[in-house]
């Protein structure tokens, strides 16, 4: 099983640049980050100590999402943003550069919350706008940018995987053919989303998984989903990719339930 481990969920107790080597002592070899700065354009310097990071840790970085806004604050995305086109599409050139950098491929572009004063439509006009200008900028690097669903957040409108294939369509559309669905099965399942549905009509095409229990967003084994299944179907029609492991847990309990070697 290829894992990468979601540094901005987990080890969470080390300073962020010390986690891509803390997920290599526990055996890992790939990472993948939220976005890792507090604004979308950052400093050079600080850009280069996180692909620093990452390289002295001698992970890979499988993923990584463009700027999402202030994240703990309650934002979800600037992809629909209506008044921020501006930060997002500066953001694309930053995101492409880190890509190129440490040989990433896949860009997670969190739709956005609905916003008072904005019409759905013309979000979703914007929406098709970014994403296009994401796809285009990513590409050639040979990325993919993924879009998915999200759970816990009322205002943010991409519920399901139907909802998210939907934006997906109309930005192909427009153009923009590298853009895949993120499939993450704990959002999808508290969602209520009928996950093995989804997985029968779309394994193929995923463009990530991201796993987590439920209840509680935990590790592997500590809820009822039932993950290992999931996977193994989703592979066994055609997803080759890696699963993104985007639960909270204690450094020290996070990576109990994974059979996997440990660096000595």
């Amino acid at each position: 099983m290829t894992y990468t481990v979601n540094c901005s969920i987990l080890l969470t107790e080390l300073p962020l640049l010390e986690r891509p080597a803390a997920a290599k002592a526990a055996g890992f070899d790939a990472v993948e980050f939220w976005w890792p700065f507090a604004e979308a354009v950052p400093a050079d310097r600080d850009v280069d100590a996180f692909v620093n990071a990452v390289r002295d840790a001698g992970v890979q970085l499988s993923g990584l999402n463009f700027f999402a806004g202030d994240m703990p604050a309650g934002d979800r995305g600037l992809v629909s943003w209506v008044g921020r086109e501006s930060e997002f599409k500066a953001n694309i050139a930053v995101v492409a550069a880190i890509g190129e950098r440490l040989g990433t491929r896949a860009f997670n572009a969190l739709y956005g919350n609905r916003l008072e004063g904005s019409s759905p439509e013309a979000q979703a006009e914007l929406a098709v706008e970014n994403l296009s200008a994401a796809a285009q900028g990513i590409a050639e690097i040979g990325g993919t940018v993924l879009l998915e669903p999200v759970s816990g957040t009322p205002a943010y409108p991409l519920k399901t995987a139907a909802d998210a294939l939907a934006v997906i369509a109309r930005a192909k559309d427009a153009g923009a053919e590298n853009i895949k669905l993120l499939a993450d099965f704990y959002h999808l399942a508290v969602n209520g989303d009928d996950v093995r549905a989804v997985i029968e009509d779309h394994a193929k095409d995923f463009g990530h998984i991201q796993i987590a229990d439920n209840p509680g967003r935990g590790a592997p084994g500590t809820g009822a989903l039932p993950l290992g299944e999931w996977i193994t179907r989703s592979r066994e029609l055609g997803y080759d990719g890696y699963i993104g492991l985007e639960y909270k847990a204690p450094q020290a309990e996070a990576f109990t339930w994974a059979i996997r070697p440990v660096a000595g």
